[in-house]
């Protein structure tokens, strides 16, 4: 796996590794997503790495599980529990470099 951009909770104890920065990110109003105001950027899980002890939130309809770290609290990833969808999806806001304004932002209506 080629490793291109890093990132890191606030305090440093989960890295992560994607190949290389997102072109664009989702914004999802579901309840979960408006309150923690992630921008989450999707990549095959084979191409991420993400080291250090997360802990997962399980909710709704359990599908995936939301993880942050468990000494700051930032919210780190999403991964399926199950059907794999092909993708894991990362807290963009946490990856090195990372300028909202320089990437197209995709709103998700999963509110509904």
């Amino acid at each position: 796996m080629a490793i291109g951009v890093h990132g890191s909770c606030h305090c440093g104890k989960v890295q992560i590794d994607v190949p290389d920065a997102p072109q664009w990110v989702a914004e999802c109003n579901c309840s979960l997503c408006r309150r923690l105001a992630w921008r989450v950027a999707y990549f095959p899980p084979s191409e991420v790495s993400i080291s250090g002890e997360t802990t997962a939130y399980i909710w709704g309809d359990q599908m995936i599980s939301i993880h942050h770290c468990p000494v700051c609290g930032c919210g780190t990833h999403w991964q399926s529990l199950g059907e794999d969808f092909g993708r894991v999806g990362i807290n963009a806001r946490l990856l090195d470099g990372f300028e909202e304004c320089a990437v197209e932002v995709r709103k998700f209506d999963n509110a509904g």
